[in-house]
């Protein structure tokens, strides 16, 4: 049985219409009208135990409603779903204890207390008996490296630390599915490989699923193994994250550093889009010309030093997404 399945799932909410003109603002301050907006239309898919998944979409795509239902914070206007075999809105309690969740913009740590305080109040919470907390805790203190602060206020820790913090003490009961929104938001670069080494190892280590939300290309590149895409409260694309990059955008990057001048430098499929002295960058079209010809020519053509050959960055294919099913919209093409 599938960790997550969702069904046909759709939620709308009433929204206050604005009115244009003072007359009819203040008109609308005591007669209001609203009008019916799809956050979530008629979704589905489903996870399987132990992946790691990147749920993308641009700001106001469902993505944050999604998780609210999955986690039953939110009931669905219509339509099912259920993690772990439970109803999250009607067994929300049941689910709590085999779900966290990590807000990258909202902390469950106590802001005037320090994080040992929040651990031992989530250990009642969640009733986890004394011995296995104990040995749950320190295991998750030495992995997270939280000595340095596990005993002062959270006010006093940088982000990057309190978001140690914040993905430990979501771990604390041993949850089966972790969503995590945002959690490397606002992190130097330093702290965001170390945060997603943490979450590597996580999934590697218990099995625990990881449904991951991100603005930041990064965390979908080096964590998940498949994205699912929302537009508009609709799935627009669900697939491997190897194969976006592979099939949706056909561009690649050549980093050439000659030994000397070429005399001549014409590659059928390449085009030269930068130099600085004998440092050449090309941008090959492979749905032209494959890349093993393009570094054929080069072989014959030019004394190499060093080349490197770039896949383009994971930002480029999802603008690329999102532009793709924007202008298939607009022409109106489903």
């Amino acid at each position: 049985m599938p960790t997550i399945r969702i069904e046909s799932l759709n939620k709308s909410f009433q929204v206050k219409k604005k009115q244009a003109g003072l007359g009819a603002s203040l008109k609308g301050l005591f007669n209001p009208k609203y009008e019916e907006k799809l956050a979530v239309n008629n979704i589905n898919f489903t996870v399987e135990q132990g992946e790691l998944l990147a749920f993308l979409g641009p700001n106001g795509a469902g993505k944050s409603t999604t998780i609210k239902m999955l986690t039953g914070i939110l009931h669905p206007s219509s339509g099912s779903a259920e993690v772990l075999g439970y109803s999250p809105w009607n067994q929300r309690k049941k689910l709590a204890f085999h779900i966290g969740s990590v807000f990258g913009q909202k902390s469950q740590l106590w802001y005037h207390l320090p994080p040992s305080d929040t651990f031992e109040l989530m250990s009642r919470i969640y009733e986890i008996r004394r011995s296995d907390y104990l040995e749950r805790r320190d295991h998750l203190v030495r992995s997270f490296e939280l000595e340095p602060y596990f005993h002062i206020p959270v006010r006093k820790m940088s982000l990057g630390e309190r978001m140690r913090c914040e993905i430990a003490v979501a771990l604390l009961h041993r949850p089966k599915v972790v969503f995590l929104d945002e959690p490397t938001i606002g992190l130097d670069v330093v702290v965001k490989l170390r945060i997603r080494e943490l979450i590597r190892e996580m999934n590697r280590e218990e099995g625990t699923t990881i449904f991951l939300t991100s603005h930041d290309a990064g965390d979908v590149e080096q964590l998940c193994e498949r994205a699912i895409v929302i537009n508009h409260g609709k799935i627009i694309l669900d697939d491997k994250v190897t194969k976006l990059k592979k099939e949706l955008l056909t561009h690649k990057k050549i980093r050439l550093l000659l030994a000397e001048e070429p005399h001549s430098f014409a590659i059928n499929g390449a085009t030269v889009i930068a130099r600085d002295g004998l440092q050449y960058t090309l941008s090959v079209d492979t749905s032209l010309v494959p890349i093993e010809s393009v570094l054929e020519q080069l072989i014959h053509q030019c004394r190499i030093h060093d080349v490197t050959i770039e896949d383009p960055p994971m930002e480029e294919i999802i603008t690329h997404i999102y532009a793709q099913k924007n202008t298939s919209a607009s022409m109106g093409v489903n």
